[in-house]
């Protein structure tokens, strides 16, 4: 059976500035979510929205549930209470992975899961499998249409490598396994965009960076913003959070902690004692 959720075209109005983008409604909307792994509660009634054209920064120390939203945003983990509204899907709290990489959310990862045998090309191709209508006998039998297909789909992959500068697209037809470690993540980045998000989730983009490469991915970011894809980023660097996140939300033990620009959050009591602990807090 066809899947139902509808395919629709993700050409959105270009955003004029981060800044302006609260004066729209909200793409996401959290409400009261929670996931618990029998005892333990990973998350706690969270609520929380992101604006078209944001690039939000989710900060925490390690185990405070920013991957299990990660996680329960992108489908990986249904939900225990609470609610997701998405764009004008009214609440995939509880869908499919695949149904909500439709929908127009997709992510990357902490740990990277590439194919690592495959071409740097062949990954982002795997991305675009979502998005594309060629079924298996057309493309066994090498039908125009199928055809068609292939190469539209190698020249938006060559345009999404081509993002990166001449990091990927000279790599092309090497295998992901042979590139640095940066430009494995670069290439993750690559093959989640090729699911044509709205939102994109990057967990840890940065981690295992020099700050060169740092640098360079804050631009390569602040690039994909400006094609109309909102993100949000789970990250350790504050150096990144602050010159990249429009807006940080803090969280610690499941729960949200407060959220505003960088400094408001960086200064707030309660999140010096989730990071530093009690006697650091009094003193701010």
């Amino acid at each position: 059976m066809r899947e139902t959720i509808p395919m629709k075209s993700h050409t959105h109005p270009r955003i004029a500035s981060p800044g302006a983008c609260k004066d729209a409604s909200a793409m996401l909307e959290v409400r009261r979510l929670s996931k618990d792994f029998g005892g333990l509660h990973a998350l706690r009634a969270v609520d929380l929205d992101v604006y078209p054209g944001e690039i939000v920064g989710i900060i925490g120390p390690n185990g405070s549930g920013k991957t299990t939203l990660f996680n329960v945003l992108s489908g990986i983990h249904q939900a225990t209470a609470g609610t997701i509204r998405f764009a004008e899907y009214a609440d995939i709290a509880r869908l499919q992975p695949y149904r909500i990489t439709r929908c127009g959310i997709a992510r990357t990862f902490q740990n990277q899961r590439l194919f690592n045998q495959m071409t740097v090309l062949e990954n982002v191709l795997a991305g675009m499998v979502p998005r594309t209508f060629a079924g298996l006998v057309p493309i066994m039998l090498g039908l125009p249409g199928a055809r068609r297909e292939r190469v539209a789909a190698e020249q938006r992959a060559m345009e999404l490598l081509g993002l990166f500068g001449t990091r990927l697209a000279p790599r092309r037809e090497r295998r992901a396994l042979s590139l640095s470690y940066a430009n494995r993540r670069r290439l993750e980045i690559a093959r989640a965009l090729a699911t044509e998000p709205r939102l994109l989730l990057l967990d840890e983009p940065a981690a295992g960076m020099d700050p060169s490469e740092t640098r360079e991915l804050m631009g390569d970011v602040q690039r994909i913003r400006d094609l109309n894809v909102t993100i949000m980023v789970i990250e350790h660097d504050m150096h990144l959070v602050k010159g990249l996140c429009s807006r940080v939300i803090a969280f610690d033990h499941g729960e949200k902690l407060t959220e505003g620009s960088f400094d408001e959050v960086r200064n707030h009591p309660t999140v010096i004692e989730a990071y530093l602990g009690h006697r650091a807090a009094a003193t701010v």
